[in-house]
């Protein structure tokens, strides 16, 4: 029989979330954001879930096609625009919209042949310091763009970088409205967390949800799925392989990391970073087994982990380990807090799921 870990993928969860962020978009039109293979659920097994969103953002062209392929006719955004100027052909085909952060993706707008105008969210770099224009530039490149046949309309566009955090957006907002004031067209600003915390500042025209939708919370450990009433997308499970009884002083795993102080009943759960489990989570990090909350014990390995079992006795070979996500018996391990222990995000978790791990839809 095959190794026992699964992803399952949670299609009425996913639905849920997006509902979640719809009531505080309000009016707001919702971007269901897909990128990086729909944070690693896989854009073919979410699509169902997010086809009442109002278009799909994503990255790169390959995703696209993808989205079109499943039958889907409304927006695609191109969330860092084009890469070359043949991009832009596809563009015309696939009628995808696009951002345009610099003077080089305005050059290849303007060498474009088309007999169709394109839609363009032109960004505003307000003090992230990744994409977009900065203030003093971002009207006369509007200008440029408004001037090209290629173009239809302009959406405009920037993105947070404290929403989840104590800073705020209040900084960038003010920069944003300044910089834009009396120039027409859509806004897009808000993000997961901007769209949560910050919604009757931020909304604008298009909301850009994206870790939310995937049940995490974008500014734990301030906030939880709890407190923000999400459901987890994914869950990442397996079983007991074997059970070891250790004694005081028994070491466990690589670099016997940990030391038994007494009698102890471990168990071998068949899961590691290669299937996408983090190898820097470190002794507590917190696991389900039989729904019943513990801890890891000693380091990762590639294929296998140690669980303390002092608080499930009766767990035993075949028992169920729940990684993150939702255990049969109704507990839930939020992801945030897995990943909290391994020292990184939600979305990192997610995003790296191995291939050779199966996954089904439920």
């Amino acid at each position: 029989m095959p190794r026992p870990i699964l992803a399952t993928i949670h299609a009425a969860a996913l639905r849920h979330n997006l509902e979640r962020v719809r009531r505080d978009a309000l009016e707001s039109r919702v971007w269901a954001v897909v990128k990086a293979n729909a944070y690693g659920h896989g854009i073919e097994r979410v699509f169902d879930s997010f086809r009442a969103a109002d278009g799909f953002a994503l990255l790169d062209l390959a995703e696209a096609e993808r989205v079109r392929a499943l039958g889907w006719r409304g927006p695609i955004l191109l969330l860092e625009g084009v890469f070359d100027a043949r991009d832009l052909e596809l563009c015309s085909r696939l009628d995808l919209w696009h951002t345009v952060h610099c003077d080089e993706q305005i050059d290849m707008l303007a060498a474009h042949k088309t007999q169709t105008p394109q839609r363009i969210f032109l960004k505003l770099n307000s003090g992230m310091n990744r994409l977009g224009f900065a203030p003093a530039r971002y009207r006369s490149a509007w200008t440029r763009l408004n001037a090209l046949p290629q173009v239809d309309e302009i959406t405009l566009m920037t993105h947070f970088s404290d929403a989840d955090g104590t800073r705020g957006i209040a900084h960038q907002l003010e920069v944003f409205e300044r910089t834009t004031l009396d120039l027409p067209g859509e806004r897009s600003i808000a993000n997961s967390a901007a769209t949560l915390r910050h919604a009757c500042e931020a909304r604008g025209d298009w909301v850009r949800p994206g870790i939310v939708l995937y049940g995490s919370a974008p500014d734990f450990p301030v906030g939880s799925a709890a407190h923000w009433h999400l459901q987890p997308g994914m869950t990442l499970a397996t079983r007991l392989i074997s059970v070891q009884t250790l004694k005081a002083g028994d070491t466990v795993g690589y670099g016997s990391s940990f030391t038994a102080e007494g009698p102890l009943r471990i168990g071998v759960a068949a899961v590691g970073y290669a299937d996408g489990y983090p190898r820097h989570c470190t002794t507590g990090t917190p696991v389900l087994v039989n729904g019943v909350r513990t801890r890891l014990v000693g380091r990762v390995s590639m294929d296998m982990i140690t669980v303390d079992l002092t608080p499930v006795p009766e767990a035993g070979f075949g028992s169920e380990v729940t990684l993150w996500g939702n255990a049969s018996g109704g507990a839930v391990l939020p992801i945030d807090e897995v990943a909290q222990a391994a020292g990184t995000v939600g979305y990192e978790l997610m995003c790296a799921l191995a291939p050779r791990v199966p996954v089904v839809v439920a």
